[in-house]
């Protein structure tokens, strides 16, 4: 381990955007095809990695949106549902993240099992509630549904998050955006609102910039999933920092999903010197093969953040949780003083 990394390790740290989807061992993925026959060439984890994981393929975003449609095969009962969700929460806080927003998506859950969405919903939140005791980490979950899947869908899992609101922080809009329009998300994204649950929408990731304004302005979109292509549009730049809407930037996924032809090009160290609030998180860290660790080392030792740069971004994330103000303030305060020592 380097030197960088060793220290970065010991950091405490917070992510505002990982998916649960993408969070799975892949140990944990070769019991389970054992256990349930799962339709592939073999159960060994390195017959399953390349169907999961980002290996050697083209970095486009249809290669990476095709791991999902594979690991939507994997929960099989809600033995399954429930291991894969507490795992994500134990290796999160194994990398010493403190204070996790989990998004999780019911349809992709609950398809092949035949579940209801109110079952997967509940699976999820009570093994994330026995991770937190088990484990020294805080956990906020968000609802998340995909632009390319029916209204209807979207409806039900808007409703769920507002009546399981605290258990659920947020809601999350996802999925291919460049195929599909967010403006018929509209109305379910201002109730959601109006309940008072957070609001985050993946925007600017494969498309321009365009949409992230219309995120902000028909979903009210306190949080841009990725925005890295606001730095193409000076409007848009200008749009974001008026409004204070904070940036979820995950550099691996944006490479590995065909956004940047090499990680070189991340403009994470410019949104952050254009006074732009932004943060660093996972995305999908068994997807990517990856955790928190890793993107602060990235960020540092390639794409020109200090350590005091990476600090800010830390506390940004902080203030942008989907906590109650007086929550947030009592975790700046103790981000603070954990990271006062080791000298930033």
């Amino acid at each position: 381990m380097s030197e960088l990394r060793q220290a970065l390790k010991s950091w405490p740290k917070i992510d505002l955007h990982r998916h649960l989807e993408g969070s799975l061992r892949l140990e944990t993925l070769s019991d389970i095809a054992r256990e349930h026959g799962v339709d592939l060439p073999g159960y060994e984890v390195e017959t399953i990695r390349p169907y999961v994981q980002v290996t050697s393929e083209p970095h486009t975003y249809r290669h990476f949106l095709a791991k999902f449609g594979v690991l939507r095969h994997f929960y099989k009962t809600r033995q399954v549902v429930e291991r894969v969700t507490y795992e994500a929460i134990a290796d999160a806080a194994d990398d010493n993240i403190r204070y996790l927003e989990l998004r999780f998506t019911p349809s992709a859950l609950s398809t092949v099992g035949g579940f209801s969405l109110e079952e997967v919903t509940s699976w999820v939140i009570q093994s994330v509630r026995r991770a937190e005791s088990d484990h020294d980490i805080r956990v906020g979950l968000i609802m998340s549904m995909n632009r390319h899947e029916d209204l209807s869908v979207g409806q039900q899992i808007a409703e769920l998050a507002i009546s399981n609101q605290g258990e659920i922080v947020g809601l999350d809009l996802a999925g291919d955006e460049v195929a599909f329009s967010t403006r018929q998300f509209a109305p379910l994204f201002q109730r959601a609102k109006d309940a008072g649950l957070g609001i985050t929408v993946h925007a600017g990731e494969w498309t321009g910039s365009e949409n992230i304004i219309e995120s902000i302005t028909h979903l009210h979109a306190e949080r841009i999933g990725h925005g890295v292509r606001a730095i193409e549009d000076a409007r848009v730049i200008r749009f974001i920092k008026n409004r204070n809407i904070v940036l979820e930037i995950c550099p691996t996924s944006n490479f590995q999903s065909g956004v940047f032809s090499s990680l070189k090009q991340h403009p994470l160290s410019d949104l952050l010197d254009l006074g732009l609030p932004i943060t660093i998180n996972t995305d999908d860290p068994s997807v990517s093969d990856i955790e928190l660790t890793d993107e602060y080392c990235l960020a540092v030792s390639q794409l020109g953040l200090s350590l005091d740069g990476l600090k800010h971004t830390i506390l940004t994330a902080v203030g942008a949780a989907f906590l109650p103000v007086g929550e947030k303030e009592e975790l700046a305060n103790w981000f603070q003083q954990e990271l006062a020592v080791f000298g930033v």
